[in-house]
C-alpha cells in the first residue's frame, strides 16, 4: 500500500457512496487507475465491504449494553462453541476475545431493560460453558469513529 492507496482509503471511509470522479480527485489520479486500485483493494480485503451508517437511537435500539464473559474452560473449542452460538443473536453488535480476568466482551444493543432482559434470559444464559457474566450499560458514547487512523 502507498499514499494513494491510503488517500484512496480515507476518502471511502469518509463518504463510501461518492462517486468514481471525486474519489479519484481525492486520490490524485484519472478515474480509470482509481477505479483499478480499488478493486485492488477489495479482492486483497483492505476494503472489506460496504455499509451505511444508522442511528441507532432512531431505529428504537437506544441502549448499548457491554457484557464482561468469563468462560469455564479457555481452551479453543469452548471458544469457538461460544462464538458461533453468539453469532446467533442479532443483538450482538461486536464481541472481542481479551486478555485479563474476563475472556470476553460483548457490545449489545436493545429497545429497553425488558428488551436485554430478555436476551440474557432467552439467549446469553442459554449458552453452555459461560462461569459469570458482568454488564456495564452505557449512559452516552462520548466518542465514536468509523475511520480507522492513518488515511
Amino acid at each position: 500500500m502507498d499514499a494513494i492507496d491510503r488517500r484512496i482509503i480515507a476518502a471511502l471511509q469518509y463518504d463510501g457512496r461518492q462517486r468514481l470522479a471525486d474519489l479519484s480527485a481525492a486520490a490524485g489520479l484519472s478515474p480509470t487507475p482509481c477505479a483499478r486500485r480499488v478493486a485492488r483493494l477489495e479482492s486483497a480485503g483492505v476494503i472489506t465491504g460496504y455499509s451505511a451508517r444508522v442511528d441507532q437511537e432512531k431505529l428504537g435500539l437506544p441502549l448499548n449494553v457491554f457484557i464482561f464473559v468469563e468462560l469455564e474452560r479457555q481452551s479453543r473449542d469452548a471458544v469457538a462453541r461460544f462464538e458461533t452460538a453468539l453469532r446467533g443473536f442479532e443483538e450482538v453488535m461486536e464481541c472481542y476475545l481479551m486478555t485479563g480476568t474476563r475472556d470476553v466482551l460483548i457490545r449489545v444493543v436493545a429497545a429497553d431493560l425488558a428488551a436485554y432482559d430478555r436476551f440474557l434470559e432467552d439467549g446469553l444464559m442459554q449458552i453452555a460453558g459461560i462461569r459469570s457474566m458482568r454488564s456495564s450499560f452505557a449512559l452516552r458514547t462520548m466518542i465514536r469513529r468509523t475511520a480507522l487512523p492513518g488515511g
